[in-house]
């Protein structure tokens, strides 16, 4: 692979990662609920997914779906309705302090990792993106070498794009305390995550 080829997928995958769509939704809303402590856990599940997402698109899944649309239609419901799961229940839930108890606080980043990977790998989009975008940048002499360094090379930026979200949107959760603001911001990404799971459920096949 020439550099000027690596360049561009560098390029490419920034400019399609700071576009902010239900992951980076998933991730803005609850860093600006749970705080900074949040965002190591859901960057972690976005990184997961995308791989997850990636190794199916490698394994033949990416081409199932642009051809069946049971299956495309399958998932996308499923990731749609767990957005909207999770908007109603960031939406009702009860504002939380930021200083919390050592065992919730692990109990919050599992579930905070478990949410942004679901949202993540089972996006039908993630999965034919992989198949159509990467191969565009794999040169034809090259070894399959080229896709490991591809795939690493995404992952770590998609895990720096969360990050970087994250961590600003997690600001809020300081600046915040007041618990009448604290349940409008619940409820603003709460409507937030639910336009997201509406969103996804209107994604044509494609």
């Amino acid at each position: 692979m020439s550099l000027e080829l690596y360049i561009g997928f560098v390029l490419a995958s920034c400019l399609i990662l700071i576009i902010p769509g239900p992951t980076i939704i998933l991730v803005v809303s609850q860093a600006i609920t749970h705080g900074k402590k949040a965002v190591v856990p859901l960057s972690a599940g976005v990184v997961t997914g995308d791989f997850t997402a990636m190794t199916l698109s490698l394994l033949g899944l990416g081409s199932l779906l642009s051809v069946s649309a049971e299956l495309f239609n399958a998932l996308k419901w499923v990731g749609a309705l767990y957005l909207i799961y999770l908007g109603i229940r960031l939406w009702i839930s009860k504002p939380v302090q930021v200083e919390i108890q050592s065992a919730a606080e692990q109990g919050t980043s599992r579930s905070l990792f478990r949410s942004s990977f679901i949202v993540t790998a089972l996006n039908p989009k993630s999965i034919t993106f992989f198949i159509a975008f990467f191969p565009q940048f794999v040169s034809t002499t090259g070894s399959i070498g080229q896709l490991f360094l591809l795939g690493l090379t995404f992952l770590t930026l998609a895990g720096v794009n969360a990050l970087v979200y994250g961590l600003f949107a997690g600001q809020f959760n300081q600046l915040l305390q007041n618990q009448s603001a604290r349940r409008w911001l619940n409820r603003g990404g709460g409507s937030a995550l639910i336009g997201a799971g509406i969103v996804t459920a209107g994604l044509k096949q494609g």
